[in-house]
């Protein structure tokens, strides 16, 4: 039994952890306060949490990461521009295959047809010019850039920070997953780290050799279905509660990931990806941001048109956003589930020696769902008054994520970001 402050004692139980909300927490992801706190604090952590005002709780985010630096140009096509042609006399999308937006002189790809789907049915906003002041056209720095929101590219992620704001110093059932062999820097915080699976069968809780002594405390729970006389705060509390989160949260995790689809998804990477994602949002699990990516954007050669590397990249892209949009409207979960889609910066206007494109800045990011201010909400970068042949930003992608921070998920951007950004007028708020 446990003692608490009071006096009193409570079991602590492995029924008592499946009956409460689960923590999306590897043995890798432990914090400091998550070694101070009793075990009776984690049986009501998600109570303390729901108390606190204007804290839209059942809100989700998904990020689509496009790595390889999108060729935004020709992603959202401003057909109507004679500049666009000249700069690209081989690689330009003819007007007549562009998958035009109304009167707005821009159009998508033509293997965009399921971002065009969703566009159509008022769930898209697309912002154009995306960047930041002085861009780096390095991969890595500039995806550091925006993984931290901060142009020095040091300390740690956005959604870290998120993560570690919203906790309050006590441990959180509200984390993020990413699927990937790695976890992104941009949900690395200094208290949090998210989950991280490439799949989920392959998730599952297995002490590694260095930790040992967390293999008795499991056994011992999953034997006997609870251990008395452990103090708050001591190691075997330590050992006992790391034990039960990861074991519990990776049987959670795959149970959720076994649910049949509500709809068809393509055969491709971010489909799978997305299928699991819309999984877990549909078997409740507290986790409030998730975190995809799908790669093979860096396109300097034989970029092609219609039928090149790129367009498969975006035929990808699309037809899962789609799947996955219908996923979670049968679910009923889009109405609370927002998808922004970004890249860590577009390419150059003009087409290169090798019908590709080089590394360049602004691009456009995409947002996705019902909660979006539908259609195109800012005019084209010019073609013209370039920023050594690149396209000059025109919205910081930090007004993007403010936007998503207070309108969505109701946190404070300037505590996250460091600073006020203009707050993007493209999620309705909540």
């Amino acid at each position: 039994m446990l003692n608490t402050n009071s006096g009193a004692q409570t079991p602590y139980t492995r029924r008592l952890f499946l009956q409460r909300s689960m923590t999306l927490a590897s043995t890798a992801a432990t914090v400091p306060f998550f070694l101070e706190r009793s075990a009776l604090a984690m049986t009501n952590w998600d109570a303390a949490l729901s108390s606190a005002p204007g804290v839209p709780e059942d809100h989700v985010l998904v990020v689509v990461q496009l790595a390889g630096g999108n060729d935004g140009l020709n992603t959202v096509v401003p057909y109507s521009s004679s500049r666009y042609y000249t700069a690209r006399p081989t690689i330009g999308i003819p007007e007549k295959e562009i998958l035009k937006l109304g009167s707005t002189g821009v159009g998508l790809h033509p293997k965009l047809a399921g971002l065009k789907s969703l566009y159509d049915d008022g769930l898209v906003s697309i912002v154009q010019g995306v960047g930041y002041p002085n861009p780096n056209r390095s991969h890595f720095k500039s995806m550091d850039i925006w993984h931290t929101a901060r142009t020095d590219a040091h300390g740690k992620g956005w959604l870290g920070r998120y993560f570690d704001n919203e906790c309050g110093g006590a441990p959180s059932s509200d984390i993020g997953v990413a699927i990937g062999a790695e976890a992104p820097l941009a949900m690395q915080g200094a208290q949090i780290a998210p989950v991280t699976f490439e799949s989920a069968d392959a998730f599952q809780w297995r002490p590694a050799s260095k930790r040992q002594a967390l293999s008795k405390s499991y056994n011992d729970i999953m034997r006997e279905g609870e251990i008395s006389g452990v103090a708050p705060g001591s190691n075997a509390d330590y050992l006992m509660r790391t034990a039960l989160d990861a074991r519990l949260a990776s049987d959670r995790i795959r149970k959720a990931v076994d649910r049949t689809a509500l709809v068809d998804y393509p055969r491709s990477n971010l489909a799978s990806q997305l299928k699991t994602v819309a999984a877990m949002i549909r078997a409740g699990l507290p986790t409030r941001v998730y975190y995809v990516t799908i790669s093979g954007f860096d396109t300097h050669a034989a970029q092609g048109a219609a039928n090149g590397r790129h367009g498969n990249r975006l035929a990808e892209l699309g037809s899962s956003l789609r799947a996955f949009s219908r996923d979670l409207k049968a679910s009923g979960d889009d109405v609370r589930t927002l998808t922004m889609v970004f890249s860590e910066f577009g390419r150059r206007v003009g087409q290169n020696a090798s019908g590709g494109t080089d590394h360049g800045a602004a691009a456009p990011m995409l947002l996705v769902g019902p909660m979006v201010r539908p259609g195109v909400l800012n005019r084209h970068p010019s073609l013209s008054d370039l920023d050594s042949g690149d396209l000059k930003f025109s919205v910081d992608f930090r007004s993007v994520y403010a936007a998503a921070l207070e309108h969505w998920m109701g946190a404070d951007a300037r505590a996250i970001l460091g600073r006020r950004y203009p707050r993007l007028n493209a999620i309705k708020k909540i």
